[in-house]
């Protein structure tokens, strides 16, 4: 670290000393020459139309500003095939783009942004410069990411968007990787007194067949004087979302004596109880609908109380209802595989790549999850109220405070799940990880059949509300200078109250009280209410697979759970509280900064210095058996009466964060640039790093290990040394040619190691036949945590822009990324003692593509447009996912896995009848990518490389818009 911190030291007194030179070469001039912001503040006041226009302000505001950014202008927004900020950024060189935040699979629509191969949560969002609070649809098992979820933003509701990918003192911490500033639209802004634009239309999914509105209006007025304005904005977008797909669910291994391993000949590697040959979890197909309702919109009203003092306030609000129905048809090969015989099989390295399995009277071969989510929903909402006052000619204030709220919200899971196949046969083949597996299960799965289902388990935590809040103040102020290098003085002080809370989880389970009889042959079960489509496998893009699978309605889901589930009482806080999703953080955050403003004839640049200060106090839960030194409030839970406590770890840090941007102009004109920058930036840890939900998987016997995951509130703050070249030819008004090196040394990253724990048993504890009393048992877990580790992250960036005549433009870029995390922390037992642990580390970085490729070409005259998209990221390091051991319940190390690299190719035209009417057309995914996802053993140490864990294909979406302007 010593060593990181003498090159960046040693980088800014040097570029003190270049600025002091040229400072005296340039003393002579009688004028100074104005810095180069006062140029980016005319751009972005300037109205331009058309994609031509639009494209030559976002290469003038990049040319323009001391740092390295890259900028999307409004009419971008308005033209390119985009229907979320992230899709809108997708095509800037060094920006990669996610499908979901992670856990639930990927969707048809960006959800998460990062910069330079980073992890998403490695980059800030802020909106006008100020913090956003987000949430996410899906919060059921895991904890809080500070990464914004870009599917609350429409990207209509914005100006220009800036991405910085270097830092200056000036700007809020908590990127690393660099920041994605969203500036919106203002009411004084605007040339005519008063202006309406409204959007109508629809969208069509074709995997859903299914037509849904969209609406966006605003209207905005101003008086004659220019100094009161409003402007409203509102939006109201509905989608219909359907995934198809087949999930693995991870891989066991096949334990030593059991059936299958006698009859493969296998025997314990190491001596361990596994043979070392690995077969997956749980094929199934997977079938996700979901309907998507974006909704709420904005209000700013700007005042320009005297000629030097303006006030803004500024409110938005977004909100997502993301109703959804989640079901899994799967063969039961991690409960039944080892112990029956094969009737045939075939291994692949240390894969058990296809097994067929006979019929066993009373034995189920299937089981089959429903899940449905009514309620489930996210939000963002942020008021801002802020006063610009210009003392005098040289001196000026900007005072904003302001507040932010997100949500995620899982209200109810309806739920049951059902052993299938009882009495049939089954089989399955994998075909590697480029395609999905072959597999069957035998029956009926066309309908419910009493004689061959019968209830497994029901499910599903209830009343989960994750809450993100961030009350904040600020005050900035910039001192001009008439003479000398030195263009001005910008100084500044923030302090912001954060909170990440799960105040409440509620678990439910099947009420064996009700005294009704569950199994097969059960008259509780109504009829199927519904089928899977009959094209279902051959959308997946496997041969063999059941199709046409038989559902029950999230109405008769409601109606059963409603009936035989086990739920809390309305008000008690005790006979089903979850206390694993429980947890609170509090952050204090205060920060202040220096920032030197240097300008030349040829040169510009600044140098600052920011302090950034954070005060946490981190709530966590955990059992008494575990954490019996710790004196937290007992957590009364019937559900677990075992006991366990609530606990606090409070932490202080604060960290000077230096930066450093130089710019020079190397022609007389000023088109040829190179770029230089060093600096230190902090980002926070994940919310779910720190104190996220514990997930636990119970082994089938006492003396069994189980596996789970869980949170550590000890982890450090991410620190990373960062440096970057550019070299910038602007060789005419809407063309460019870059190049770009970038180098992130990264101090305090995060990965994750294991550690063995002892926690109670709940499948064992609950089990109504071997344990009618519910006695508590206990066993050992070995569950994954972050850690802190060591990362380098290293890349190239590429971007051509290119004219072509006075209609038709391109832009092609490519980023290299190379991104590795190295060391790790042993972790030890809660005794002290040291256990079966796993260091983290020595593995790539979350999130980060090799390559990414976008490419686009457009055309626009007076009155059609028309552009092409396309982009490409290569795989991708997405997260760890456990290996379980069968029957027999032991389990090995956590796997990684990936995304496989996807492209995606959309298409939009439009023709604008005149200036007040016009209409257009978007295609999104016209490729009908199928994101797939593997795991890779050998990262864990096992004995088999890459083996397929997941495919999806979301379909098309098309949209059909008429705008109008007044």
């Amino acid at each position: 670290m010593s060593h990181r911190k003498t090159l960046l030291a040693a980088s800014i007194i040097a570029s003190l000393c270049i600025g002091g030179t040229l400072h005296a070469q340039d003393a002579s001039k009688p004028e100074k020459t104005a810095p180069d912001k006062t140029k980016a503040q005319q751009l972005s006041a300037i109205t331009v139309t058309g994609i031509r226009a639009s494209e030559a302000m976002s290469l003038d505001t990049k040319q323009a500003a001391n740092s390295h950014v890259e900028v999307v202008s409004a009419v971008d927004i308005g033209k390119l095939p985009a229907k979320n900020i992230a899709d809108t950024i997708a095509q800037l060189p060094g920006v990669n783009i996610a499908d979901a935040a992670g856990a639930e699979g990927g969707f048809d629509e960006a959800d998460r942004a990062s910069i330079r191969g980073s992890a998403p949560s490695l980059t800030l969002t802020t909106v006008n410069g100020h913090a956003l609070a987000s949430g996410d649809w899906f919060v059921v098992g895991g904890g809080g990411t500070r990464s914004a979820s870009y599917s609350m933003l429409p990207s209509e509701v914005v100006s220009q968007v800036v991405v910085h990918k270097t830092s200056e003192a000036k700007l809020l911490e908590g990127g690393a990787a660099g920041s994605i500033d969203i500036i919106t639209r203002k009411p004084l802004e605007f040339g005519k007194p008063f202006s309406a634009e409204a959007s109508v239309g629809g969208v069509y999914s074709d995997l859903a067949s299914s037509t849904k509105p969209q609406f966006n209006g605003l209207v905005n007025w101003k008086n004659s004087d220019d100094t009161f304005g409003v402007m409203l904005q509102g939006f109201y977008e509905e989608r219909d979302l359907q995934r198809e797909g087949q999930e693995m669910l991870g891989y066991s291994y096949i334990p030593t004596g059991s059936a299958v391993a006698t009859q493969l000949g296998l025997t314990g590697v190491n001596g361990s109880a596994s043979t070392g040959v690995f077969y997956p979890n749980l094929p199934g197909a997977a079938l996700f609908t979901q309907t998507r309702k974006r909704k709420g919109g904005s209000i700013d009203l700007e005042w320009k109380v005297l000629d030097n003092l303006t006030l803004n306030l500024d409110g938005f609000y977004s909100k997502m209802d993301a109703t959804d129905y989640n079901r899994n048809y799967m063969l039961r090969l991690r409960d039944r595989l080892p112990g029956d015989t094969l009737t045939s099989y075939s291994l692949q390295g240390n894969i058990l790549s296809s097994a067929a399995m006979a019929p066993q009277a009373g034995l189920s071969q299937g089981i089959y999850d429903m899940i449905s989510r009514p309620g489930e929903s996210e939000s963002s909402r942020y008021f801002t109220l802020d006063a610009d006052w210009k003392v005098s000619d040289t001196l000026s204030f900007t005072f904003q405070g302001g507040t932010t709220k997100g949500t995620g919200n899982t209200p109810t899971q309806d739920v049951m799940e059902m052993d299938t196949g009882i009495g049939q046969s089954a089989s399955y083949a994998m075909n590697g990880v480029g395609k999905p597996a072959n597999w069957t299960l035998g029956g009926n799965n066309s309908s419910f059949d009493t004689a061959t289902a019968g209830l497994s388990w029901i499910f599903g935590e209830q009343n989960i509300h994750v809450i993100d809040k961030e009350h904040w103040f600020q005050a900035d102020g910039e001192l001009d200078f008439d003479e000398g290098a030195l263009a001005s003085l910008q100084f500044g002080a923030r302090y912001a109250e954060h909170t990440h809370d799960s105040p409440t989880d509620v678990a439910q389970g099947p009420n064996w009280a009700s005294a009704v009889q569950f199994g097969p042959g059960s008259t509780i079960y109504p009829a199927s209410g519904g089928n899977y489509p009959g094209s279902f496998a051959g959308d997946v893009g496997v041969g063999q697979m059941p199709s046409n699978i038989w559902y029950w309605t999230p109405a008769q889901l409601k109606a059963l759970n409603a009936a035989y589930a086990n739920r809390a009482v309305t008000g008690d806080t005790s006979s089903r509280l979850y206390p694993n999703g429980i947890y609170s953080m509090k952050e204090k955050n205060s920060a202040a900064y220096l920032q030197a403003n240097f300008s030349g004839e040829n040169w510009s640049g600044n140098v600052g210095l920011r302090y950034a200060s954070t005060d946490e106090n981190i709530g966590y839960t955990s059992p008494s058996i575990v954490e019996s030194s710790y004196t937290g409030p007992y957590l009364n839970s019937a559900f677990y009466p075992g006991g366990w406590y609530y606990n606090h770890y409070k932490h202080h840090y604060g960290k000077l964060l230096p930066s450093f941007n130089i710019k020079f102009n190397l022609n007389s004109d000023g088109s040829l640039l190179a770029r230089f920058a060093a600096s230190q930036t902090l980002t926070r840890q994940d919310y779910g790093q720190l104190a996220g939900f514990l997930n636990l998987s119970d082994p089938l016997t006492a003396d069994g290990m189980g596996s789970g995951s869980g949170s550590n509130p000890y982890l450090k703050p991410l620190l990373s040394t960062n440096f970057d070249a550019s070299l910038e030819w602007y060789f005419a008004p809407r063309g460019l040619l870059s190049a770009a090196v970038y180098e992130m040394d990264l101090s305090n990253y995060y990965d994750y190691g294991t550690v063995t724990r002892t926690y109670l048993n709940n499948r064992l504890t609950y089990d109504r036949i071997t344990n009618p009393s519910s006695t508590p048992i206990y066993s050992n877990y070995l569950v994954s945590v972050p850690v802190n580790v060591s990362g380098k992250l290293k890349g190239v960036e590429l971007n051509w822009v290119q004219p072509i005549g006075d209609h038709f433009g391109t832009q092609v870029n490519y980023t290299y990324s190379n991104g590795h995390s190295s060391g790790g922390t042993y972790l030890y037992n809660a005794d002290g003692t040291f256990g079966n642990n796993v260091a983290a580390g020595n593995r790539p970085l979350f999130g980060t593509s090799r390559d990414t490729v976008n490419a686009s070409a457009f055309f626009e005259d007076a009155h059609w447009n028309a552009r092409v998209n396309y982009t490409y990221r290569s795989s991708f390091y997405d997260g760890m996912m456990s290996v379980q051991g069968g029957s027999l319940g032991n389990t090995m190390p956590l796997l990684p896995y990936y995304q496989a690299g996807t492209g995606y190719l959309s298409f939009s035209a439009g023709y604008k009848f005149n200036e007040h009417l016009s209409v257009s057309f978007d295609a999104m995914n016209l490729n009908n990518p199928t994101l797939k996802y593997y795991v890779k053993g050998s990262q864990a140490g096992l004995g088999f490389d890459k083996a397929p864990e997941a495919f999806y294909t979301n379909g098309r979406q098309y949209y059909l818009t008429v705008n109008y302007k007044l």
